[in-house]
């Protein structure tokens, strides 16, 4: 369940804003608000069913979206790389200042990864 709240959740931050208004209220009230198809329907005067449709149509859309751009599968793959490269250039730090390596081009080459690492880490 974990798992799939989290898809949920990825899908409609990079996906959300190509939803219909309606299709994004729906979705933010049940996914992230926690209510049920009932209390929704009751809120805006329709079927259950209704709000059933309109929230796996959202899903199906964002669904196949990434299906045919892979952005958030890439995006996830970056963020694993980036942090394999950050965790290097502490490595790398670690060496130059307990001594290892003496060199201050190292020391530099570290600082800018670590420099660049955060840059693509930040929001």
């Amino acid at each position: 369940m974990k798992n799939q709240a989290y898809r949920m959740a990825m899908l409609f931050d990079f996906y959300g804003d190509l939803l219909t208004e309606r299709q994004k209220e729906f979705y933010d009230l049940y996914y992230n608000e926690d209510l049920s198809l009932s209390e929704i329907a009751e809120n805006y005067g329709i079927s259950r069913q209704g709000v059933r449709d309109v929230i796996v149509r959202a899903e199906a859309a964002m669904t196949e979206i990434e299906d045919k751009t892979h952005i958030i599968r890439r995006f996830n793959q970056t963020r694993k790389i980036v942090g394999e490269i950050d965790a290097a250039a502490d490595r790398l730090l670690k060496c130059v200042n307990d001594g290892s390596y003496s060199d201050a081009e190292l020391d530099e080459i570290g600082r800018v990864i670590k420099e660049n690492t955060a840059k693509l880490t930040q929001e």
